[in-house]
């Protein structure tokens, strides 16, 4: 590990250089729009802006679930924002969400637009709306509920703090990786523990809890998130991970991970979806053997 030079604090911080990294292009310490740019609406009652990271790999896997059970109101167009290129600070997506963070929904499907933002709340809107991964029996609902918002207020220490200093951040610091590797394993050991003795987060039945959970640990224990398998020894968990295979054996987990994915294999990357058909027509490998 390369240890930063000493660093004092001003009394005052202001924002005079690029903070470095991947994502230097797109921090700022202000919010709102920079640019005028206007969303793009499709033919379905719920249009999704988004981009396939496991935030918005939630909803989309959630839409596909939906859509399995037989629940037609759930067609959805997904937009590709893409958050390398500053699009989620063009003024119709900051309109939807002031925070500037994907996934953002519009639904349609009433006589007033709805915007909903934040993944946790977009889980929940589905879920109320057509009856389904959500128990309605009190002592299983706020089960369910604590979970999903667990996955909500302890894996940000996952992403925007062991995945940005160990694969992202210009310099490795020794105190920083420890301090998040720590929580994160922490994290897989309290799930861990939770699906030793239950099939899923909530219980017996698969509900929003495993959809929000499932795109960020799942990651871990089974796609090389950040590169961190073995430094985490992500094997050791085999409760997360019996609970990760199975669910992505769920056809429609498998299709909610390739919406509006931009990496990876050709054939898993579908950037838009607009129609069921997108699947077997519409993956970069077959968009590239057309042109």
């Amino acid at each position: 590990m390369t240890e930063p030079s000493a660093y004092t604090p001003p009394k005052v911080w202001t924002w005079n250089k690029p903070s470095g990294g991947r994502f230097a292009n797109i921090n700022r310490p202000t919010s709102g729009s920079t640019h005028e740019k206007e969303l793009p609406i499709g033919r379905h009652p719920l249009q999704l802006y988004s981009l396939g990271t496991p935030n918005g790999v939630k909803v989309t896997v959630m839409l596909e679930e939906l859509l399995a059970l037989g629940h037609k109101g759930a067609e959805y167009d997904a937009w590709l924002i893409r958050i390398n290129e500053g699009d989620q600070f063009g003024s119709g997506f900051v309109a939807i969400n002031p925070n500037s963070k994907i996934p953002a929904l519009l639904d349609r499907s009433g006589p007033k637009p709805i915007r909903v933002f934040e993944t946790g709340a977009i889980l929940v809107h589905l879920a109320e709306k057509f009856g389904a991964f959500l128990p309605t029996e009190p002592g299983a609902r706020a089960e369910c509920l604590s979970w999903l918002f667990w996955q909500m207020g302890s894996t940000p220490y996952v992403g925007g703090g062991f995945g940005r200093f160990y694969a992202y951040a210009p310099v490795k610091i020794e105190y920083a990786i420890d301090r998040f590797a720590m929580e994160t394993k922490r994290l897989l050991d309290v799930l861990d523990k939770r699906l030793a003795d239950n099939e899923y987060l909530a219980g017996d039945v698969y509900t929003i809890a495993d959809i929000a959970a499932w795109p960020w640990y799942g990651g871990l224990v089974k796609f090389e998130q950040y590169g961190a398998a073995e430094f985490l020894a992500v094997q050791e968990y085999r409760h997360v991970n019996r609970w990760a295979d199975a669910i992505f054996a769920r056809p429609a987990v498998k299709r909610g991970r390739m919406v509006n994915r931009v990496n990876g294999e050709p054939s898993s990357q579908l950037h838009e979806r607009h129609d069921a058909s997108d699947f077997a027509t519409k993956t970069q490998d077959k968009v590239a053997a057309a042109e």
